[in-house]
């Protein structure tokens, strides 16, 4: 039987390390901040101020070197720490991204929980058609 995301989620918080808001709020120098939300959440909610916006759907692509899609900043030598609305999507995508070889960590709680506390939130201006 295939797995369920209860399972993935699992197996992601055996391997990942997770960072606490609070801890990511003093945005570390060495860090890179990755949002993983679509594009559509950001235009509403905002996003974390200085982060990379890695869209979920592309990361693979996005971090591998010998892919079209590469981005430059994910060859660098740094901490990647992930973000979504919660903490699930961003929990898989920095599991996948520490498979890929980055130095890859998880925002517990997620965006949401940055709001809540009241950390800063940078608007993210839709993209022009």
């Amino acid at each position: 039987m295939a797995k369920g995301y209860k399972e993935m989620l699992a197996e992601a918080e055996a391997v990942v390390q997770s960072v606490d808001t609070a801890e990511m709020a003093s945005q570390p120098a060495d860090v890179v901040m990755v949002d993983v939300r679509d594009p559509r959440e950001l235009e509403r909610d905002g996003m974390i101020p200085d982060a990379m916006h890695a869209p979920r759907g592309m990361l693979e692509f996005w971090i591998d070197p010998e892919s079209p899609y590469h981005k430059p900043a994910f060859a660098e030598d740094r901490t990647f720490v992930f973000y979504c609305a919660s903490g699930w999507r961003s929990l898989l995508a920095a599991k996948v991204a520490q498979e890929m070889g980055l130095n890859a960590k998880s925002m517990r709680g997620g965006f949401s929980e940055w709001k809540r506390a009241g950390f800063p939130v940078a608007e993210k201006k839709k993209r022009e058609a």
